[in-house]
């Protein structure tokens, strides 16, 4: 799956005014990314607000993004959630041709055991025509998926191709990488420990900082990639503030203020998530005017 080695963008759902979705700042924010450097979209995750976002809503932004990407990248589609039979449904009833993968999140909420994790995914891969990456991200899921877990889906299962991890956690990267079945990819869902994880034998990133700074971030990853790790760090030491910033109050209020900033969409979130504080504003345009 080299498709999936390298950096990855989280895409945000750009809002207008009234919360309807703003497809001419989404198609400025792909084109933005295709022209400097980023690997592959992903779309419908954490960061594209996936959970307040209609089916209708979610097939014209797939329409849109496809337009504009125009088959020039791989795309990475966000089918998941904490209900089987329905993510099962969703990827029965979705024309999953023109992706690379999908990316299912662990069951949130439910807090099901290790068990009832490999359960589910196992459920997935019966389903699923294409890759699946798997999806831990336990500071949103409330339940860890473990790396004997992972590595027992990615052994047992041929589709289950990668895992992003996002448990903030070097130790469990570690497991994770020594461990693994060779072509089976770890990719940092963690945009502080990319650069590390990706040295460490990783293989790059699903960022959310990186649309806001796709040539340099993509560029850091590259190197990690190459084992360059001197150089890489110079340009990891540049973002070691603005990737706290963007992460202070939350995800995505804090990468769609930098992305206002450029001028790419507005700061609009949907309930229950709210705008990034203005004293947060000021902290990420005093970064930006620097950078």
């Amino acid at each position: 799956m080299n498709t999936l080695i390298g950096t990855g963008v989280a895409l945000v759902t750009p809002f207008k005014n009234d919360m309807s979705v703003d497809h001419d700042a989404l198609t400025n924010i792909v084109k933005y990314n295709i022209d400097n450097g980023t690997n592959y979209l992903v779309i419908s995750g954490t960061t594209g607000e996936s959970v307040t976002i209609s089916k209708q809503e979610k097939q014209e932004i797939i329409s849109t993004i496809k337009k504009t990407n125009a088959g020039r990248l791989p795309l990475v589609l966000g089918i998941g959630g904490n209900n089987t039979a329905k993510v099962i449904d969703e990827i029965n009833n979705t024309n999953v041709s023109d992706f690379a993968a999908i990316l299912s999140v662990t069951p949130y909420y439910s807090k099901p055991t290790q068990e009832g994790f490999y359960q589910h995914f196992k459920a997935i891969s019966k389903v699923c025509p294409i890759p699946i990456i798997v999806y831990n991200v336990p500071g949103r899921t409330a339940k860890n998926m473990l790396p004997k877990t992972t590595l027992r889906l990615a052994r047992d299962f041929d589709n289950i191709v990668a895992v992003k991890e996002a448990g903030n956690n070097q130790q469990q990267y570690l497991e994770l990488l020594r461990d693994k079945p060779k072509d089976f990819l770890v990719i940092s869902g963690d945009d502080d420990l990319a650069l590390g994880a990706t040295l460490a034998g990783g293989s790059g990133v699903i960022s959310v900082l990186g649309q806001a700074f796709p040539k340099d971030f993509s560029r850091m990853i590259q190197l990690g990639i190459e084992g360059k790790a001197a150089e890489a760090y110079q340009i990891h030491k540049k973002f070691m503030e603005i990737t706290k910033l963007i992460f202070k109050e939350n995800n995505p209020a804090g990468i769609k203020a930098v992305l206002e900033n450029m001028n790419l969409c507005k700061d609009t979130v949907r309930l229950p998530l709210v705008p990034a504080t203005n004293d947060l504003k000021n902290l990420i345009n005093n970064y930006i005017k620097q950078y």
